[in-house]
Order: C-alpha cells, then structure tokens, then sequence
C-alpha cells in the first residue's frame, strides 16, 4: 500500500516518514523547533484518538507532552518538577511519558521513577436526611434534577452531564448510560422520585442539562450546583458530586444489596473499588453493636446466676455450721 503523501508548499511530501525523522532528531539531540514539536504532538493526538481514551485523560497526556518537549529536559529532571504537587499529578505526568515515548517515538521508556502510591482516605458520605434536605432546599428545579442524578442513579459527573433524554426508559424504568467511564455502557434502574421529577418536563431528545443559552452543562457549572445545595442545607463537609454517588452505594449496601449489584451499577471494572463502602457502611457496625448488646446481657445473666449460687452455697454451709 502506497505512503499518504500531501502537498506542501507546492511540493508532496511524506508526511509519516517527516514525523519519523522529527522523532528520531529529537532522540539524538532533545532539541526542536516550535513545528517539529507540532508535529510530535500531532502524532501523539492521533494514537490517543486510535485507542479512544477519555478526553480527560487526552487532555492532560497533551499538557504534559507539550510542557516536556519545551521544556529541553530529559525525563528524570522533568518528573522532579512534579515533586511538589499531587501525587495523582505525578502519576499522570509519568505514564504521559511513558505512552509518548513508545507510542509517538516508538522507543523503550526505561526511565524508572518510584511513583509514590495515593494514600487510601475512606470518602466523605451523607446521611439519607442530609441528602433529602440537599434536595429539598434546591429550588430550582435542572438543579434539583441534577442531585437527583448524582444520588438516585449513582452517576459519575461526566456521565450526568452527556445523559439524554433518550437514554431514559420510562416503559422499563432504566437509564442507559451510553458515556460512561472507559468508552463502556451500563444500565441503572429509574428511581421512582427521579422518574416522576423528570415527567414533568416535556422534552422527548436531546441531552437533558442544557443552560439557558442552550450550552451543555460544564462539569464547574455541576460542582457548583453541589457546593451550593451543601451550603444550603446547613451540611458542613466537604461535598462533591462524588459524594452522593458514595452515599447512592453505600445506602444500598446498608440495605442489604449485594456487593456485585453495587458493583454493576456504579460501572466498576474491579470489585477492590466497590469493597471501599464497606469500610464506611453502617450495617456491620449495627451488627457489631447488637452483637456486643446481647453479649452483655448473656454475661450479666451469667454473673447474676453464678452469685446466686455461690452465695447459695455459703450461705448453706453456714446454715449447716449452726445445726452442729
């Protein structure tokens, strides 16, 4: 199959071979010029494109490519710079790197830079009351129906602000969540509050949370709208939009749901990242303290019955002492 070859300033070159040779310069000398760098950059667009990775992910490979290759560093002295931010940060800027080098310049990555691991926290979660107060002290009603989303469905951000209308099966009562994390697709159940908050509108197509401009909502606009009802509702933690998917799964694990269904909802891929809400569930606690409760009781009855009959026997020795 003939090279794609495109025209140039009057002059067809081969376009895959001039990024080759960008590639295999910048691997001698480390050093470019602002269009070879485009170039690299380029190249790195279309193998993000090719294996379909979020636009998050993309977004941030390109930030860090591009500060890498101006920066004129080698990969050592470049991830040290991101010794003072997050640990996440550091992480990321790393497998940048790492997919730059052996996808774009097609060369083994062997830098090896001990990547610290993130410190386990257990999430923030609401109570039921805290939730329904969030709810019920946000007027206005797309973002009333947005917290509404994040808690009766379990939706991550992103995945609340691309839901269309078509995507909600009012016949069956499921939502079709066709963006979720990973390019993959799940169904959730319709909650009966969310079905019958969404029948008031009456669109039939199209994505649900459009502005009044008619702009699809950002996800600032939706952390907003979050912080805001928090705010309102007297709670003091630090919520987020996360928060009420933690407190959608752990709800439903105090209620005795199965940890696979829990799993199959919030869309996880591994069950280790579902098992967290079992740290912060309260159903084992409640069996811990019924259990503790009736050990008690069962030692107290225990105790009574042993003076009973220990004083029993003292008190019918003496009782025979005093017959002699």
């Amino acid at each position: 199959m003939p090279e794609e070859k495109k025209e140039k300033n009057g002059v067809f070159v081969n376009e895959e071979a001039d990024v080759n040779e960008v590639a295999a310069k910048y691997t001698e000398a480390k050093i470019l010029s602002p269009e070879e760098r485009y170039r690299l950059v380029g190249r790195l667009i279309e193998e993000i494109k090719l294996r379909k990775y979020s636009y998050e992910t993309g977004r941030y490979y390109i930030y860090v490519v591009k500060e890498f290759l101006r920066s004129g560093k080698d990969v050592r002295e470049f991830l040290l710079g991101y010794s003072d931010k997050s640990k996440s940060s550091a992480r990321g800027a790393y497998f940048a790197l790492k997919f730059f080098h052996e996808k774009v310049l097609g060369k083994r990555f062997s830098e090896r830079v001990p990547l610290a691991k993130n410190r386990f926290k257990l999430p923030v979660v609401l109570s039921k009351e805290e939730v329904v107060r969030m709810i019920e002290t946000t007027q206005n009603m797309k973002h009333r129906l947005v917290l509404m989303f994040l808690y009766y469905a379990g939706m991550r951000l992103s995945e609340v602000v691309n839901i269309r209308w078509e995507d909600i099966e009012f016949e069956r009562d499921l939502i079709h969540i066709k963006n979720a994390k990973g390019g993959k697709e799940r169904v959730v159940f319709l909650h009966p509050k969310l079905k019958v908050e969404l029948k008031t509108y009456d669109e039939v197509e199209g994505l649900i949370f459009l502005s009044q401009r008619g702009r699809k909502y950002s996800k600032r606009t939706v952390e907003k709208i979050v912080k805001n009802a928090a705010v309102k509702a007297g709670i003091a933690k630090n919520v987020t939009p996360h928060t009420l998917r933690y407190s959608f799964a752990t709800h439903l694990l105090e209620a005795g749901a199965d940890i696979r269904y829990i799993q199959h909802l919030l869309g996880h891929k591994d069950i280790k990242t579902t098992q967290v809400y079992t740290h912060i569930a309260n159903k084992d606690k409640k069996s811990l303290r019924v259990f503790y409760r009736s050990f008690c009781q069962v030692g107290f009855v225990f105790i009574v019955l042993f003076l009973q009959f220990f004083l029993a026997n003292i008190f019918g020795e003496f009782d025979e002492f005093f017959r002699r």
